[in-house]
């Protein structure tokens, strides 16, 4: 279950991978865990929309940990559409729940309000702004070449977060916003490509 294939097979979904996507839904499968092993660093990500209305943009918000292998572990996407009092809280909590080491946020249309908002909610949450001066595609592509490399595994099913990422094209980006690929490139990125200090604990 929560295999492209289970998906399939039990719920009668059809699942086609995108050409041109930076993944596919077999690569995610083969990469995919049961349980992540203790980590030594969590972060969460968020990519906060302005507005909560039923057309309006995903907030996204993905969590994932560094093992001390150097392994990166997709641990939970709770992303959706939500006024920013109600993401503040879900990023809380999230990162009680994980005992989570950092929050990132991506700042490009919020600003000053990202922090503000979280700060409202937890104010002694760690906080660190990130700003996009890339495209998404060439933000992905580094984070993509990590799962080619058998580096990061996702804990359990995310269909919502995996089916998103298998329709990542350049073809279509014009056509969605990618809130979820981009959280998660957020913290794939600050767990990868930065030199962090490890802190074991272990989630369960």
């Amino acid at each position: 279950d929560g295999t492209r294939l289970g998906r399939q097979e039990l719920y009668a979904e059809l699942i086609d991978d995108v050409p041109g996507a930076l993944w596919t839904h077999g690569q995610l499968d083969a990469l995919r865990v049961k349980a992540a092993p203790p980590l030594a660093r969590i972060v969460i990500a968020i990519d906060p929309a302005v507005t909560a209305a039923a057309a309006s943009d995903r907030t996204g918000i993905v969590a994932a940990g560094l093992a001390a292998d150097g392994q990166a572990y997709v641990l939970a996407d709770l992303s959706g559409r939500y006024a920013p009092s109600d993401w503040a809280a879900r990023v809380a909590g999230l990162y009680e729940s994980l005992e989570a080491d950092l929050v990132i946020g991506e700042v490009n249309q919020g600003g000053d309000l990202v922090e503000n908002v979280l700060r409202a909610i937890a104010p002694q949450l760690p906080f660190h702004a990130v700003r996009a001066s890339r495209g998404k595609m060439l933000r992905a592509e580094p984070v993509a070449a990590f799962y080619e490399r058998g580096l990061v595994h996702h804990v359990g099913s995310l269909p919502a977060l995996e089916d998103e990422m298998c329709r990542f094209a350049p073809s279509l980006l014009a056509g969605e916003s990618p809130d979820r690929v981009d959280a998660l490139v957020w913290a794939l990125s600050e767990l990868l490509l930065k030199n962090n200090a490890p802190r074991v604990r272990r989630v369960t």
